[in-house]
């Protein structure tokens, strides 16, 4: 069989077709190539008849396609022609498709995390920033141990057992660390050093 793109012409042959599979499975570009060319745009065309989109159709269709070429290996012509073959991978990228969309609901509209964030009053802005001042110094006076716990804890969201394998620590001096620093952050802000 020749590896040259199929014609449009005439319809190829199921043993043509399936011998241009059996060929990708080789690795055979062109033969490839002639596949892509033939059914690209048959598979697109199928996947509208089964209500996708057309950019969806497109986007299934190259993802069928490419699965032919890393899958050709798996093509069996005594199980299914190529054509069957190539449209049952084609009805399940699609069946795929329709689940995902499905499992993503349409955004609720009234959903809080699309709402701006309510204006502060001037006031309680000042409050705020004089707030996280405070606390970013008392922070700058802990010890680098104490504040590397801190970090762990808070901002990197580690439980107390992860930290103590992260740093090869005891899980008590990971514990005593942290209480410490507490306790130093809450007596420099309730005493209004700062």
């Amino acid at each position: 069989m020749s590896n040259v793109a199929l014609k449009a012409q005439t319809a190829p042959a199921r043993a043509e077709l399936d011998g241009l599979v059996l060929a990708v499975a080789r690795g055979d570009r062109q033969a490839f190539a002639a596949l892509f060319d033939f059914y690209a745009p048959r598979v697109k065309a199928y996947l509208m008849r089964l209500n996708a989109p057309a950019p969806l159709a497109e986007e299934i269709a190259q993802e069928v396609m490419l699965t032919v070429w890393r899958k050709a290996g798996q093509f069996d012509p005594a199980q299914a022609s190529a054509s069957t073959w190539i449209f049952r991978i084609a009805r399940n990228r699609r069946i795929d498709a329709a689940r995902r969309a499905a499992a993503r609901p349409d955004p609720d509209p009234h959903d809080p995390v699309f709402r701006p964030p309510e204006t502060q009053a001037p006031d309680e802005a000042v409050h705020a920033a004089g707030r996280a001042e405070r606390v970013a110094a008392a922070l700058d006076v802990l010890p680098p141990d104490q504040l590397d716990l801190l970090r762990l804890a808070f901002f990197d969201g580690l439980s107390h057992r992860d930290i103590a394998e992260r740093l090869s620590l005891p899980l008590g001096t990971v514990k005593s660390r942290l209480r410490l620093a507490f306790d130093k952050l809450r007596s420099r802000l309730d005493a209004g050093e700062l």
